[in-house]
């Protein structure tokens, strides 16, 4: 993927990873998924938090780990292909935590993939459709190859 200006910001809400997941890491791998410059805020929160934001945008009453909010998503008029991308993206420590553990990875291999497939869906990229999802995975296990990680779908 090519180097794209990003303007990052980082808010933990829930400072457990804050010592793990710094924002040099952070910056690295949203870094890696970019196709566009961008003004990403990455904001870590408790299960608390993300259970209401969960409810609140997408009438799912559970916290979920990672949620995308995209403002410059096509909303019907032809959006430059150079245009910045906005997006909030919102990680829940809980459910990350968990998450890694159940499925036998570490906490930062998991919140990296995590971060990616946030960031693609800040760009549009999306999962509806099988072909859709095939075609995110195709780019989440490219990126984080080129990070050094494994392919996060191979169960461990």
């Amino acid at each position: 993927m090519q180097q794209n200006k990003l303007s990052l910001s980082v808010q933990y809400a829930d400072t457990r990873v804050q010592d793990t997941l710094t924002r040099p890491l952070l910056r690295k791998w949203v870094k890696a998924a970019l196709l566009a410059p961008a003004q990403i805020t990455l904001r870590f929160v408790d299960a608390t938090e993300g259970q209401i934001l969960n409810r609140d945008y997408r009438g799912k009453d559970y916290a979920t780990n990672v949620l995308t909010f995209a403002y410059n998503e096509d909303d019907g008029s032809d959006i430059a292909d150079d245009a910045v991308t906005q997006a909030d993206i919102i990680l829940c420590t809980d459910v990350l935590q968990r998450e890694a553990t159940e499925q036998n990875k570490t906490l930062v291999f998991h919140a990296a993939h995590l971060v990616i497939h946030g960031v693609l869906h800040a760009q549009g990229y999306d999962h509806e459709s099988d072909e859709e999802a095939e075609e995110m995975e195709t780019l989440e296990i490219e990126i984080l190859a080129a990070l050094g990680f494994s392919n996060p779908y191979i169960e461990v």
